[in-house]
Formats: structure tokens, C-alpha cells, sequence
């Protein structure tokens, strides 16, 4: 008997495989039939996936089951994505889903995240291809079913939002093997035609699968190859599909689509009401200011008026007239009676001042034949001065040979040049004869 053999309980074996088990395949993808769907007050789903050979029960706990986009049913063919395990208590072997999805729509997502890529690096979604929608749309293509609630909301929001455009619809099916070809050849008429000022590319919401027309990669070109702005409207808010990426613009949704390309004609007509009253106010000031500059420019024009100023002058005239006859009638005899005082004041100083200033003169006189040259050029004296500077010449020292002379005599001046100069002196009167 072998007593190293190890013994497991059933929850040690069930906890043992399924450690192993969740180790050895981490996550993955199980597609199959929906069969045995439960729905607890829990909120979590418990069902089965089942082919024609076996089965695997499944758990798709309450958070992820709110976050599906479709209503799982059985019969209804799925896509899980999570990890293999097993339920310790039973130990009953299952997966616990994360995702659920409609069978097909893995392989639709798959071929929709590689065409994104592909005509993102070609540079189909940058924002410089953009172009931008006209303000005010006058008119507008619509590219859509003819049938279903789509054209009508458009044509609602457009009809009370901006009932200047008119619409014209290019009827297409957006769903089926046909639709790819039938929007392609609606956005080529749209181009040709050259009617519109921009184009709605229109649907409602859906799976990926009922969206896989405006994913189809020959419309997305048709989109960013035309010439006319582009709005894409496709599904629902949540949805994005190629076409809204290639688009010059995205709407949430068809009749946000309406919202957007055309302004709202209620707020424009408040708009222009509030600007009109603001222009009226603007004129009116400016007319008051006017009319205040107009009477301050007549008030001067009045002051300055050449007749005015001439009334005015004529007056100011009259008035010193007036002044001058008063001044004239009260200061004529002041001013006669000044001039006999003045008179007979100058008759006095002059009778008393002139013997006085007749004696001074003679005074003056005396003195000045005093000290005056003309006596001693009487005796026979000259005084000599240089021509140039006029500068007496009261020693020999200062005169040199040639130098131009004058000698001022009694009766006139004499100019000569000097041919000798010697220090010969006359003889004094105090020395006594040899």
C-alpha cells in the first residue's frame, strides 16, 4: 500500500483545478446558441453556450450585463470574451463572461478598427481636410431612407429652426448589400448637380451590422472626396461610424444634424431686434450730438456774422465817441489852464535861471582856456601824433625812421615823415652859458 499518495477533499480538488484551469487559459472568445437564459432579481445572467455537440455554462455579472448594447434572448447567437473557471460549490465547469456581443459583430468591429486606422494614417481624418458648413444654408441635401422618422425630424427641426432652406432628398436604402452603392452614387449626383450648399448623410441608430453601410470603406472616400461641406448623422449618440470621422462634421444625431447646419431663426430675428434698438439708440445719440454741435456752430456763425460784428464795432465806435466828446469837453479847459500855469512857470525859471547859467559859463570858459593846448600852439608849439594810431608821441623812443607823422599847429595839421631822429635836447633856462 502506498502511503505517499496525496488526498484531496472535494472543495481542496475543485479550488485545485480551477487555480489550474484559470491559469492555463486565461482569456478568450466563445461563440455559440444562448440556451437556459436566467435573469434573477440580482441582476446578473446566468445561461448557457451550447453548438450541436456540447455545452458551457456562462455568468455575465450585473455590471457588464447593463453595459450590453442588445438584448440577449435565447436562440440568439453570441460572442463572449472572458475566463474559464469552475463554480467550487458544485464543481461545475463554467466561464464568467466580461463581453457580450451578437455573433458576427466581432469580426464587423475587427474590420472596422483596421479600416479607422488605415484611412486615419492617410490622413482622412485630420481637421485641416475639414471644411466649413455655410452659416446661413439656403440649400440642403439629404441623403436617407424615404421612409422612417429620420426625414421627418430633419424636416421638423429645419421648419422651425431655419425654414429659409429647402431640402431636397436623395432617396437611399441605408442598410443591405445595396447601400453602400446607392449613397456613393447620391453623393456623386449631389457634387454634380452643384444645388446644395451642403450635404446630411443621414440614418438611425443600430448594431455595428445594421451600421455596416456607413462603415463601408468606398463611402467613407465618396464622403471625403466631395466638394460640398458633409454633415454625418449615422445611429445614435453612442455610435460612431467611419463616415463620421471623414465628415466635416458629426452630429449625435439626424436631427442634431438639423440643429446644426442651419441657425435658429428665433434667436437671429431676438438678435436683430436687440441690434436694431441698439442701432436706434447709437442714431439718436448721434443725431442729438449733431444737432448740439449744429446750434453751437450757428450760435458762432451768429457771433461771428460780418453784419453782427459791424452792429457791434458800429456800437463799440459810438460809444468811445461818446467817452472822447466828454473827456475832450472836461479836458480842454483843465488843459488850458495847466498850460498859463506851465507858462508863466517857465517864464520865471527862465528869467532867474539864465543869468545863473551864463555866469557858470563864463566860469567853464576860464577853465577850459586854462587847460587847453591852443594857448601854448600860440607860442609856437606843436603837438605831434602817429598817422596810424593817432596817438600823441611824447618821446623819441616811441618813433622810429620813415614813420608817418602829423603835427597839429595853431592854424592846422602838417604830416610828414620822420627822416632822423636825435636826442638832442634845447637848452635850459636854469643852466648857465659857457
Amino acid at each position: 500500500m502506498d502511503d505517499s499518495r496525496t488526498i484531496y477533499t472535494p472543495s481542496e480538488l475543485n479550488r485545485e483545478a480551477r487555480l489550474r484551469l484559470e491559469a492555463g487559459f486565461g482569456r478568450l472568445w466563445l461563440e455559440g446558441e444562448i440556451s437556459n437564459l436566467s435573469r434573477p432579481a440580482s441582476g446578473h445572467l446566468y445561461f448557457s453556450l451550447k453548438d450541436d455537440r456540447a455545452q458551457v455554462r456562462c455568468a455575465l455579472f450585473r455590471s457588464q450585463a447593463a453595459a450590453l448594447s442588445f438584448e440577449p434572448r435565447n436562440g440568439q447567437q453570441v460572442q463572449a470574451r472572458g475566463r474559464v473557471s469552475i463554480y467550487e460549490a458544485r464543481g461545475d465547469f463554467q466561464m464568467i463572461a466580461e463581453h457580450l456581443e451578437e455573433a458576427g459583430e466581432g469580426r464587423l468591429r475587427a474590420a472596422y478598427e483596421a479600416l479607422k486606422n488605415k484611412l486615419k494614417g492617410e490622413g482622412l481624418f485630420d481637421p485641416a481636410n475639414k471644411q466649413a458648413l455655410p452659416r446661413f444654408p439656403a440649400r440642403v441635401a439629404v441623403i436617407t431612407s424615404p421612409s422612417g422618422a429620420v426625414i421627418r425630424d430633419i424636416i421638423n427641426v429645419m421648419e422651425r429652426r431655419w425654414p429659409l432652406a429647402r431640402l431636397r432628398l436623395h432617396p437611399v436604402p441605408v442598410q443591405g448589400t445595396e447601400a453602400p452603392f446607392a449613397i456613393i452614387n447620391a453623393l456623386e449626383a449631389a457634387n454634380r448637380h452643384s444645388w446644395a450648399d451642403c450635404i446630411v448623410l443621414a440614418r438611425g441608430g443600430g448594431s455595428l451590422e445594421d451600421l455596416h453601410a456607413f462603415n463601408d470603406e468606398a463611402v467613407a472616400r465618396a464622403v471625403f472626396a466631395s466638394e460640398i461641406p458633409v454633415v454625418s448623422a449615422v445611429g445614435h449618440e453612442t455610435d460612431f461610424s467611419i463616415c463620421d470621422f471623414v465628415s466635416d462634421l458629426r452630429a449625435p444625431t439626424p436631427s442634431a444634424a438639423a440643429e446644426l447646419i442651419g441657425p435658429d431663426i428665433g434667436q437671429l430675428r431676438q438678435e436683430f431686434i436687440a441690434m436694431a434698438v441698439q442701432l436706434q439708440r447709437r442714431i439718436s445719440a448721434r443725431l442729438q450730438g449733431y444737432g448740439q454741435s449744429h446750434d453751437h456752430l450757428a450760435l458762432r456763425l451768429l457771433r461771428q456774422h460780418p453784419g453782427r460784428r459791424l452792429e457791434e464795432h458800429h456800437r463799440a465806435l459810438t460809444r468811445l465817441r461818446s467817452r472822447m466828446s466828454a473827456h475832450v469837453g472836461r479836458l480842454v479847459p483843465d488843459g488850458v489852464q495847466r498850460v498859463g500855469g506851465l507858462r508863466q512857470r517857465l517864464l520865471a525859471s527862465t528869467r532867474r535861471l539864465v543869468p545863473e547859467r551864463g555866469l557858470r559859463l563864463q566860469q567853464l570858459a576860464r577853465t577850459l582856456h586854462a587847460v587847453s593846448p591852443l594857448p601854448t600852439l600860440e607860442r609856437g608849439y606843436v603837438i605831434m601824433t602817429d598817422t596810424k594810431t593817432g596817438k600823441a608821441l611824447k618821446s623819441i623812443a616811441k618813433i622810429e625812421k620813415q614813420q608817418a607823422v602829423s603835427a597839429q599847429l595853431k592854424d592846422g595839421r602838417v604830416y610828414a615823415k620822420v627822416v632822423r631822429v636825435s636826442d638832442e635836447r634845447l637848452p635850459s633856462c636854469k643852466e648857465e652859458p659857457d
